[in-house]
Order: C-alpha cells, then structure tokens, then sequence
C-alpha cells in the first residue's frame, strides 16, 4: 500500500488500531476476562514481539530486499520457534519435528525459488536482516504466548498484545497517517484497506490464537509453508501458472513436514485396575 496511497508505517498503524478496536470490540462483547497483574509482563512482550517488532521490521524491510529474498527467510520462523521453545524449556525438540521443519522448509524453498534468484547486495543486505528480524520476533511471539493460552481465552491474549503494540507503533505510525492523502482513495482501494485489516489482520491473529491454544507453538509455525503452496495453487486456478513437476514435489515436501510435526502419536493408556 505505496505508491501515492498509503505508506508502510500509514498501514502498519492502520493495522494496528484495527487490531486494537476491533479486539476490545470483541473481548467487551464475548469474554469480559480479567487478567492477573502478574501476566501483564508477558502480555507486554507479546505486544512487542508479536505486533511492534513483527509489524515495524517487516514492511521496513520488504521495502528494502527483493520479495523472493523476504519469502525464503521467513521459512526461517518455524526454526526459531523450536529454538526459542528449547531455550525457554516450553517446548521439548524431537527428532520428527525437526526432521518435519527441515523437510517442509525445502518444499516451501523449493516453491519460492524455483525460476528466481536469492539477491544479496547493497541495501538488500539491511532488509533482509530486517525481514530475519520480523521472523525471529514472530517466533517468539508464539512461543511465549503459548502458556498464557492455557490461563485465558484467546481474545483476550490478542486484545492485549494488540494494545502494548499499538503503543510501539503510533509514534512511527502517526506522522505518515496526517500525510496520508485520503480523499485519492478509490472504492477498490478501500475495499483492499478493509480487507486487509479485517481478514488478514483480525481474522489471521484470531484464528491463529485460537489454533495455539490448542497446539504446540512448532505446530501452529509449521503452517507458514502452506502459504506458497496455497499461492500456486490459487495461480494454477486462475490460469496465471502452470503445473510442473517440481511444483508437485515442493508441494509433497510441504505436507509431509507439515504432517511430521502436527502428527502427535497418543501413548496407549495403562488399566491402574490390571495387577
């Protein structure tokens, strides 16, 4: 959203609010959930790492690097994830779920690369830091949100998030907004700005708290590699791509990492009445 409509930290800021109304909106209607003080820390760091930094790094470094070069360090995350999971004892690293990673990361490498090159150079080289930045802040993001999941519902955590967020954001945001030429606005335009606050803001962060209160963090990171499958199959669709044999590969790939860390093989309970 550039280009004579909205600048990055303009639409960072817009997503930001949004989250921020539209959540409270949400807890006011259907939770009315108190926090305990103590977790007030917590909830700040999930503001910080799951909507400043996230937010803040990622639209500043797309700017800088290449699209392909932003895609391919963002498979990055799920890594992180189990990393931060390990380091944190949240979290125990097993051999299928790092096998699964590594596996559905070479299909989502595999998808995104396939035709095109990985750039490093100039002020590539910032971005991409930038764009590693915004995946290790995600990753953290989960992980640490994780054991508030089991306390409250998930719109309160995200409520909260979005709120200590939205103080990380205003003072980058703010001044591109009063800049923002908003009468140039189109219908379509609107529509796009609608969309992407509602469903990709909203929607995603909702339905994303909701699947971490039910899984593990690995699990609910796993799923990035979805994104440039769903891509190419939506492409193929809509008659823009063709089907190649390397892209059915990348796509087995993605599944089977996908399958490797969701799968959770139940242990077989033990009769306390057999002596």
């Amino acid at each position: 959203m550039n280009d004579g409509f909205l600048q990055p930290f303009a639409f960072i800021a817009l997503r930001g609010l949004a989250g921020f109304i539209l959540f409270w909106i949400a807890h006011i209607l259907f939770v009315q959930e108190k926090v305990d003080r103590r977790d007030f820390p917590r909830l700040a760091l999930c503001g910080l790492f799951g909507i400043g930094l996230n937010q803040l790094f990622f639209f500043s470094g797309l700017n800088l690097t290449t699209p392909i070069n932003a895609s391919l360090i963002q498979t990055t995350t799920p890594i992180m994830v189990l990393v931060t999971s390990a380091l944190l004892m949240i979290e125990k690293i097993t051999w299928r779920k790092v096998l699964g990673i590594l596996i559905g990361a070479s299909g989502a490498i595999l998808l995104i690369s396939y035709g095109k090159r990985f750039n490093i150079g100039g002020q590539g080289i910032l971005g991409d830091l930038m764009i590693l930045v915004n995946a290790t802040s995600f990753g953290t993001y989960l992980v640490i949100s994780k054991p508030l999941m089991k306390k409250y519902h998930p719109i309160t955590i995200v409520k909260w998030s979005f709120t200590f967020g939205l103080i990380i954001i205003l003072p980058f945001g703010v001044p591109p907004l009063f800049d923002t030429e908003w009468s140039s606005f189109t219908t379509n335009i609107w529509l796009a700005v609608a969309y992407v606050l509602i469903c990709t803001t909203f929607l995603a962060y909702l339905l994303n708290a909701y699947a971490l209160k039910q899984v593990q963090a690995s699990v609910v990171s796993i799923y990035i590699y979805l994104q440039p499958f769903i891509a190419t199959v939506i492409a193929l669709s809509m008659g823009i791509d063709q089907l190649q044999g390397i892209k059915i590969l990348a796509g087995c790939l993605i599944f089977s990492g996908v399958y490797l860390v969701s799968f959770n093989k139940k242990k077989p309970e033990i009769n306390s009445n057999v002596s």
